[in-house]
Formats: C-alpha cells, structure tokens, sequence
C-alpha cells in the first residue's frame, strides 16, 4: 500500500473532478491532503495557466463538461473564472484539510458555483462550518500554505491536480491509471508493467 500526496487548488475544475474520483484509487493507504497556490507554481515555473491563453481556456471548460457528464459529476459553471482561491485555500487549511472539508469546499465551488467574491454565499459557508474571517488570517495558515507551495515545487509539481507517488509526479485525471499500475506493482509483476508504466511516466512529466 502506498501513501500519496495530493497538491490541488479550488480554481481547478480538473482538481474537483478528480476529488469526486479519488476515493476510487486502489493501493493507497493513506492520502495526504495539500492545497496549494496554483498561481504560485505558474509563477515559479514561468508557465500560464489554461484561463490565460483563450483557446485552451474554451477547450479547458468543454472537456470538464463531458469529464463531468461522462463520469456523473454535477458540474456548475461559475460567475467568473478564474478568481481569487485564497480564501478557500486557507480556510481549508484552518479546518485541517481532511477529505470531508475538500470535498465540502470543492461542490460549493464546482457544484453550488460560488466563489468566496460572493459575500453572501461566502458568508452562509464559513457559518455552515464555524469559522470566522480572523481564523484565516492565522499566521499558522498562511505559513503552511506557503510550506505546501515550496513542498509542491520540491517535488517539481508544475500544475494541479498532481498526484505524488514515490517521488513521482502523476497530473490530471491520469493518476486514476498510472497510480494504480505504481500502487499494485510487485516483484513478480514489475517487468510485465514496467513497459506501460514507463509510459505513463512519460505522459506524467511531459505534462
């Protein structure tokens, strides 16, 4: 069984879908929860996300639909994209990021189609889980935001969702395939799937 960290921001509509999937994962015993700045790594890396270039910004959102339809996920269109994720970033991060709190965080973006820009609805969420604006405010939050940030460019994440499996980068709804071929691997079995493994590897860092 293998243990994996998961680097996501809420500004990701590939990062929902795959949140709705990832319960399905087999081989992973544990998984690590590290919401991250995407804008920080497009930064770092010198790279642009799909929202500033306008064909794939078109693409981006088309694909997601049929993603969303194909697989079952209720999927919402948002009132502007891309917006400000920080709120949701540390407010997740002030609630422990635990599976329940992503996966709350993430529908009331891609499913309910709120951003934290929408004072009510931003308002009714920190309610619904007993947070006040101070708590994200903590220094303790916004440090470990800024560790996940560093944590992700380490490990030469460059884009989200990435999966982080035994030091290797697996992005987009990839990992639902590759990780399974790393996770169940075994002596016997390592040749046989070295090939399409080797494969996906490939696919994961020309991302």
């Amino acid at each position: 069984m293998k243990q994996l960290d998961w680097y996501f921001d809420f500004i990701s509509p590939f990062a929902y879908l795959q949140s709705e999937m990832l319960h399905q994962l087999q081989g992973v015993s544990q998984i690590t929860y590290r919401p991250v700045l995407f804008a920080g790594l497009l930064n770092h890396w010198d790279n642009k996300g799909p929202a500033e270039i306008a064909p794939k910004r078109q693409w981006t959102f088309e694909h997601c639909v049929w993603l969303a339809h194909k697989h079952g996920i209720p999927l919402r269109m948002l009132p502007e994209h891309p917006f400000n994720p920080l709120p949701l970033l540390r407010l997740c991060l002030a609630l422990g990021s635990t599976q329940a709190v992503v996966q709350r965080l993430f529908r009331f973006v891609w499913r309910d189609g709120h951003i934290p820009a929408q004072t009510e609805h931003w308002q009714a969420l920190l309610d619904e889980l007993q947070v006040t604006p101070a708590m994200l405010d903590d220094a303790a939050v916004k440090e470990a935001l800024k560790r996940n940030g560093e944590l992700a460019i380490a490990a030469r994440v460059f884009g989200v969702p990435t999966a982080v499996v035994d030091g290797r980068c697996f992005g987009g709804l990839m990992v639902q395939t590759c990780c399974k071929l790393i996770c169940k691997a075994t002596p016997s079995s390592h040749r046989q799937n070295w090939q399409l493994r080797k494969a996906c590897l490939m696919v994961s860092n020309a991302r």
